[in-house]
């Protein structure tokens, strides 16, 4: 039996829940080792776990790898422990289509709803240009999501695959804005992804860990 992966998270973001999702999700032993923020630029999770630090990272003493950043955190967990391709695919081109929502999860979904996030609710100042801008870039995305699953179950090929789950966590977030509606197909795919049995569960361990303290 695999020893259990260390997680590295906090409750409150996004990202550290996009892998304990995918982590459920192929029923892989992990172990979540809470952070405070003040923490994570301190020696010696800098040094040993994240350069950048920030959550999430892991440990896998089975292979004796530590990482950092959600994205390879999720490609590593699947090239190392999805054996039969549940999540993923083998065959070309829908492997690399995979990849591409992958990559556009967290380089078009993640940055600019954590900005928009942080100019509507954080940010000290009110900066209607700023909101502005990156509610406009939250809308393109939901666009950009709603037209290419018209027609469709899943973004690619006919199962739930990592191109699918990279999204939930943030579009938790997005959803506080109200205009999800506004875009059916992306909407349904949203809902079919909520309703998984490994979504309910990570949504619930989340409202638990923040309301801990975590």
């Amino acid at each position: 039996m695999s020893k259990p992966i260390t997680l590295y998270s906090h409750g409150t973001g996004p990202n550290p829940w996009k892998v304990d999702l995918i982590l459920r999700e192929l029923n892989i032993p992990y172990e979540t080792e809470w952070m405070d923020f003040a923490d994570l630029k301190k020696e010696p999770f800098e040094s040993k776990v994240s350069p950048n630090g920030r959550v999430p990272a892991i440990h896998d003493p089975n292979t004796n790898i530590t990482l950092w950043e959600s994205g390879a955190i999720i490609e590593y967990l699947v090239a190392t422990y999805d054996k039969s391709a549940a999540l993923t695919y083998t065959s070309s081109p829908e492997k690399y289509h995979v990849s591409q929502w992958l990559h556009f999860q967290m380089s078009g979904q993640g940055p600019y709803f954590g900005q928009a996030a942080w100019f509507w609710k954080f940010h000290q100042e009110q900066l209607p240009s700023a909101k502005e801008r990156y509610f406009e870039q939250v809308k393109r995305v939901f666009y950009v999501l709603d037209k290419a699953l018209k027609g469709k179950t899943w973004l690619v090929g006919d199962k739930c695959t990592i191109a699918d789950l990279s999204f939930v966590t943030w579009d938790g977030m997005a959803a506080k804005m109200g205009i999800e509606k506004n875009y059916p197909d992306y909407y349904a795919w949203n809902q079919r992804l909520v309703a998984r049995p490994s979504v309910q569960k990570m949504l619930k361990d989340k409202e638990a860990a923040m309301a801990a303290g975590h």
